[in-house]
């Protein structure tokens, strides 16, 4: 979410692990080990190595708690950096840009600048006090690349994260809209059939086991998908679902609408379906499920709001779409309050949209209420 300020807060969470400490404590002393054979400047040979041994225990103390406390310990290796570039000017900086980079991927830009500023402070400042100055802009053209290197992997990094997030979350939508077109509609259907049970128990009990045994249809009907639904979501997740070793349920699809139609008789409603163009055509599997989607739920909403006794779906092929047309005789004017409206229809205009297609959905001024929909049949 953007700011009022417009910009995008970092929310990367960094960190490091004890083998990255450790490798850090290492280069921090395999690095200032030779400079225990050089001379210092400014002090006696043996007072400064005494006072290099000393600068160098506490940068490589420090880093083993990069990970902890990044501040405080950027703090540290840069005064310590200082003292020991000032009993050697030629060495520079050392240790401390390496930790300047750490510190830019471990906290966001606006957290980090500090440091790189106390590295220019001591590519600037000590060079020029200890009377070395030739090596100024090298140290500088350092520090700013080891800050920038740090701060480039941690947006890195973070776009990474953000492409996982991300694609969880359209992992976790999809399997929800899955869900709901599975039981939405066999959901409704047997509450139907119930209802049809009950009224007519006593004075019809032919008719009445009739709509139990097209109950108990539905129901399995309805444990059969989400069994289904269930093997697929723990495929994506890595886990061996029961049975996966035998072959995977093929989607809906077109040929598939009569079994969808056939149990709305039971529940007193007759529904007329027409296809035109499919004869001897091999649709892409995504537009046929999609298309099988957007009837499913376009009756579910009948049986559920329409009080309707008739419905008509037309499913079209030409060249290059598919038309879908599903009316009803229903109170098509109460069905919805504004423009998309019900989660069920946000979801089949997700579904016409994800293979470039379009869906209207609304009353229809001939009375009852009307979806359609056109799914191209080449890719979006």
């Amino acid at each position: 979410m953007l700011l009022a300020s417009g910009i995008v807060p970092d929310r990367f969470e960094a960190t490091l692990s004890p083998r990255w400490r450790t490798l850090l404590v290492g280069c921090a002393l395999l690095l200032s080990a030779p400079l225990a054979f050089l001379t210092p400047h400014g002090l006696p040979g043996g007072p400064g190595r005494a006072v290099l041994v000393a600068l160098v225990l506490v940068q490589a103390g420090a880093v083993w708690w990069m990970g902890e406390r990044p501040g405080a310990v950027t703090a540290a290796v840069l005064l310590a950096g200082g003292g020991i570039q000032f009993l050697y000017p030629d060495v520079g900086p050392g240790i401390a840009l390496m930790v300047v980079s750490t510190f830019a991927w471990l906290r966001p830009a606006r957290s980090s600048l500090w440091g790189l500023a106390g590295a220019l402070a001591l590519a600037v400042v000590l060079p020029w006090t200890s009377g070395e100055p030739r090596y100024t802009l090298l140290w500088m053209a350092a520090a700013l690349l080891a800050w920038s290197w740090g701060a480039l992997g941690r947006a890195r990094s973070a776009r990474r994260q953000a492409e996982a997030r991300r694609a969880v979350l359209q992992e976790r939508a999809r399997i929800a809209r899955e869900l709901h077109d599975v039981l939405a509609h066999t959901v409704s259907v047997m509450v139907v059939q119930a209802a049809a049970a009950d009224d007519v128990f006593d004075a019809d009990p032919d008719k009445a086991r009739q709509a139990l045994r097209g109950l108990e249809g539905s129901g399995r009907r309805a444990l059969t998908e989400l069994h289904a639904l269930l093997r697929t979501v723990r495929s994506l997740d890595g886990e061996p679902a029961p049975g996966a070793e035998a072959a995977a349920e093929p989607q809906p699809g077109l040929a598939d609408l009569d079994g969808l139609t056939g149990p709305l008789a039971a529940a007193g409603l007759r529904v007329t379906l027409r296809a035109e163009g499919l004869d001897d055509r091999t649709l892409p599997p995504g537009v046929e499920l999609s298309a099988y989607r957007i009837v499913q739920e376009s009756l579910t909403n009948t049986l559920r709001h329409a009080r309707a006794r008739t419905t008509e779906i037309t499913v079209a092929a030409t060249d290059r779409e598919l038309t879908i047309d599903v009316r009803d005789d229903g109170a098509g004017g109460g069905r919805l309050t504004g423009p998309g409206t019900g989660q069920g229809i946000a979801g089949m205009r997700e579904r016409a949209s994800l293979v470039g297609g379009s869906l209207v959905a609304g009353p229809d001024p001939a009375g009852g209420f009307r979806v359609r929909a056109r799914l191209p049949l080449e890719g979006p």
